[in-house]
């Protein structure tokens, strides 16, 4: 399938991200009824018949609490939930360290259907090292945001935001602007959520995830999770 290319590439400093949200855990909405926060410990944990968890995901312990651990072969996790949904802008948030290992092509976070209308956060891993990979695509439209120019050590822990404000997309990697493409795209209507993997059980992300928050609007970088 095409997928169009719009890129720009920006430099600017690194930022310290503080966390001034509290949030609830699991599949529902945070406190002020907005946000989505996923702890990856917890939500596999969760007995609950909208989540899904394929082959054997682990629970490890990191810096920051209890993260999941991914194989890079079979292990993901599918949320029947579109956080998504109707939002003509938002952020998504992602705590997560890639590991070396896995294949060249690693989706992470899947949002909307399988094959149609659907947001994908992804990776692109060579031997030492990764780079950001974005794509959105509704109906006839869709922008991809990648460039191999921005490369980052694998088995480090990282924070990813991508960044719609209604028409500019944008991601994000620790707090730097990394890509950023402009494209008008109504907003998602069905589908469901996969983590570590695509939807069509194919992509497998090699690696760990801490946690993924969906914010209904564009945030700025004072806003991000800290990490």
């Amino acid at each position: 399938m095409n997928r169009s290319f719009i890129l720009n590439v920006v430099t600017c400093a690194l930022i310290v991200l503080p966390n001034n949200q509290t949030m609830e855990t699991g599949t529902g909405k945070g406190k002020d009824g907005k946000q989505t926060l996923w702890i990856l410990s917890r939500l596999k944990a969760q007995k609950d018949e909208k989540i899904k968890v394929f082959g054997t995901p682990l629970t490890t312990t990191c810096k920051y609490g209890d993260a999941v651990s991914f194989n890079g072969v079979s292990d993901g996790i599918l949320i029947d939930e579109v956080p998504l949904k109707d939002l003509s802008e938002f952020t998504v948030e992602v705590i997560f360290k890639p590991e070396s290992g896995g294949s060249f092509e690693q989706r992470f976070f899947h949002c909307g259907e399988s094959q149609g209308d659907r947001v994908l956060i992804e990776l692109r891993a060579n031997p030492g090292t990764w780079y950001a990979d974005a794509f959105i695509k509704v109906g006839e439209e869709n922008l991809t945001l990648i460039s191999p120019a921005h490369l980052h050590p694998l088995n480090d822990w990282y924070h990813l935001a991508y960044v719609n404000n209604n028409e500019i997309f944008t991601v994000y990697v620790n707090g730097k602007k990394e890509l950023e493409g402009e494209k008008k795209l109504p907003s998602l209507k069905s589908g469901k959520t996969s983590i570590g993997m695509r939807q069509n059980e194919v992509s497998w992300f090699k690696g760990a995830i801490y946690e993924i928050r969906i914010t209904p609007r564009a945030l700025k970088t004072d806003e991000f999770l800290k990490y």
